[in-house]
């Protein structure tokens, strides 16, 4: 498989090899974003077949299930079912964007923060920054972290 093969292709075969491996998580996994996948395809009037960045935001939508669900598991003292969101959350995490590093997403948001002149605004200028940063850095960084950097950088 190369970068150049659609997700969604990838994503099926690699449901067959997690399944000829008898890999249950991973196969399990894949096929849950695949049956999200197919939901949202059908979801409108009329079925369509997501683009590329349309797929992408499914898979990006539930690793943030994951991420939410384990963390949930964890404050009720549930940890073996935080470890199985854990699991599957890694599991895709193999389909998403390299995620930036701290200092990548500080120099992104000073930027924008450059760029929209927010900084006189301070935290007023909040919405224009986000406006600018969500395009860049969706799939490849946790909304709650931008806004929270973007937080911090405006009231600093």
């Amino acid at each position: 498989m190369t970068e150049t093969t659609p997700l969604k292709e990838r994503l099926r075969d690699d449901l067959t090899t997690a399944m000829k491996a008898r890999d249950k998580v991973r196969a399990g996994t894949i096929r849950m974003v695949l049956t999200a996948i197919s939901q949202a395809e059908v979801a409108g009037k009329q079925a369509v077949e997501l683009s590329e960045p349309q797929v992408l935001e499914v898979v990006v939508r539930e690793a943030k299930k994951r991420r939410e669900a384990e963390e949930a598991y964890l404050a009720a003292g549930r940890s073996e079912l935080a470890e199985k969101e854990r699991a599957e959350a890694a599991v895709l995490s193999d389909y998403l964007p390299r995620q930036l590093s701290p200092d990548e997403l500080q120099r992104l948001v000073a930027g924008a923060i450059e760029q929209t002149g927010a900084a006189e605004l301070g935290l007023k200028g909040m919405g224009k920054v986000m406006g600018v940063l969500t395009p860049q850095t969706k799939g490849k960084a946790d909304g709650a972290a931008v806004a929270a950097e973007v937080r911090r950088q405006l009231s600093g």
